[in-house]
């Protein structure tokens, strides 16, 4: 794979710090800034926001700079943002400064699947965009407990100064190794906003909200779910989110290169067994060896998906792929709000925590329909497609 999918991993890596580092930090931040740790939580709110309100607009006021210099642009916005945290003297200025860092969040992954689709064979496509994802789930596994031991053993600021220097690292790794594509002068807007409208492009939206939205309609209560109904100690909650991390890393890297061989069979089997091992969930939380088995089995089967789910969308936007694959970002990002959303409202006003795992499976058993569905029309659309003649010898 060519160094210039790394350097986009390096950038992906520091966006997934600076996104999920934040909810180990909260009542560091709390305590500093005199804010409850309510308050302090809209953090992580706010960030999410700024991902799905700001991706489309972000991506479509650039859609004329070429894709290198949108990029060193996304980067610089996110070390600014982040260098902005570490210093913002209160939490408006926090709030602020969150929301600045994840508009880069959405565009970057967006323009970043593209230009990783670029850098390599048709057969490596979805292996190329796991790989620059590669740095999201490294992020998980790695970034975020150095952060949060870095905050707590040195003050929060400390996490968002070592995140600045991430987005530094990255900015010089793009720069460096990520070509300038030969014409390349940005892309046509009405052209990607058409594509937008293409029925196949945004049933691959919906696949993407539905789909994974299931995962953080569970995940989102991991902790009480584990110690409250799996028995689990606290202090052992962090090494089983580790064990869902390396999850994370071999699920996004065999769906990737699965889905270089077959997409749309990749696609379905993935959300297939993602709804299946949910489902599962909602059986071996209640015994705490099967609990941990199931949350790194979760991990794997989660990230399956999003090769395969970025990948459709790209393959259906076609020649205007940019704006589609930055909604598809967003999409993302609006599935976990909304999954996070039903969660809390099973909890509360439903059947209760228990009942969670088997609601996000049902989320994402919906999200398999909209495949199938899809899935269906592309066969239609080939049955329907007329013969080509055979021009005669005689």
């Amino acid at each position: 794979m060519p160094i210039a999918l790394w350097a986009l991993a390096v950038g992906a890596f520091g966006i997934g710090t600076t996104e999920f580092v934040i909810m180990g930090l909260l009542p560091e931040v709390g305590a500093d800034l005199g804010v409850s740790l309510s308050s302090a939580g809209l953090l992580v709110t706010g960030y999410a926001l700024g991902v799905v309100v700001g991706a489309p607009p972000v991506a479509i006021l650039t859609t004329r700079l070429p894709r290198k210099t949108l990029l060193l642009s996304l980067m610089l916005i996110f070390t600014l943002g982040n260098l902005a945290c570490a210093l913002a003297p209160d939490y408006g200025t926090l709030m602020a400064a969150r929301v600045l860092t994840s508009l880069a969040h959405g565009a970057f992954f967006g323009v970043g699947s593209v230009v990783a689709t670029s850098l390599v064979r048709p057969d490596k496509q979805a292996s190329a965009i796991a790989l620059m994802f590669t740095g999201l789930t490294l992020a998980n596994v790695l970034g975020v407990p150095f952060g949060t031991w870095l905050g707590q053993a040195w003050g929060w600021r400390s996490t968002f100064w070592a995140v600045t220097v991430v987005g530094l690292a990255a900015m010089l790794a793009i720069a460096i190794w990520v070509p300038r594509s030969r014409g390349d002068h940005g892309s046509d807007l009405m052209g990607e906003l058409r594509a937008l409208g293409r029925k196949q492009v945004l049933l691959g939206f919906a696949m993407t909200v539905l789909g994974f939205g299931g995962v953080f309609t569970a995940f989102t209560y991991i902790a009480p779910l584990l110690t409250e109904l799996a028995g689990v100690s606290p202090s052992m909650v962090s090494p089983i989110l580790l064990l869902f991390g390396v999850g994370l890393v071999a699920g996004n890297t065999y769906g990737g290169k699965l889905a270089d061989r077959r997409l749309m069979p990749t696609l379905i089997a993935s959300l297939a067994l993602l709804a299946v091992v949910l489902a599962v969930f909602s059986l071996t939380i209640h015994a705490k060896f099967a609990a941990i088995v199931t949350v790194a089995v979760l991990g794997a089967a989660a990230f399956a998906t999003v090769p395969p789910l970025q990948m459709r969308v790209l393959e259906k936007a076609g020649d205007a792929p940019n704006l589609a694959s930055a909604f598809n970002i967003a999409a993302f990002n609006l599935g976990n709000a909304a999954g996070a959303w039903l969660g809390g409202l099973t909890i509360d006003h439903g059947p209760g925590l228990a009942a969670t795992p088997l609601v996000a499976a049902a989320v994402t058993a919906s999200g398999l329909i909209v495949a199938l569905y899809s899935w269906n029309l592309d066969r239609r659309q080939r049955t329907a497609a007329p013969a080509v003649p055979v021009p005669s010898n005689g």
